[in-house]
């Protein structure tokens, strides 16, 4: 059989393909040689290489696109945790302070929205 590169993924395209090629020739010369009794290992064998060529690839690839570190989202987690929040702070706060206990709880929702809102902004400039 071809002798194999261990690092695929340096290798150029057409430099790939032809290995590919000349594994699969080597793959139909041992079958003629050793008789169609040999032929489903032979053909198990050749899709083993093949698998690790393209899990190799799709590994080089993947590893290229790792999300940048320090640009995550979290205002999708302050807005439900607000509003988690929300719900009970209401029901506790109108029932005991009326409408001014419900107005100051939201009211500091809102301003820790806002302030995270703002700080966002500003450290992505």
């Amino acid at each position: 059989m071809v002798e194999h590169p261990q690092d695929q993924r340096q290798l150029p395209r057409p430099e790939r393909v032809q290995d590919r090629r000349r594994d699969l020739q080597a793959a139909v010369e041992a079958r003629r040689e050793l008789g169609p009794e040999y032929e489903p290992q032979l053909i198990e064998s050749f899709l083993e290489r093949l698998d690790r060529d393209i899990d190799q690839r799709l590994d080089a690839r993947v590893s290229g696109h790792r999300p940048r570190p320090g640009r995550t989202n979290t205002s999708i987690p302050i807005a439900l945790g607000s509003l988690g929040l929300g719900i009970p702070l209401s029901g506790i706060a109108g029932g005991t302070g009326g409408l001014g206990g419900l107005l100051a709880a939201w009211a500091g929702i809102v301003a820790v929205n806002v302030a995270h809102a703002w700080g966002q902004r500003r450290s992505e400039a």
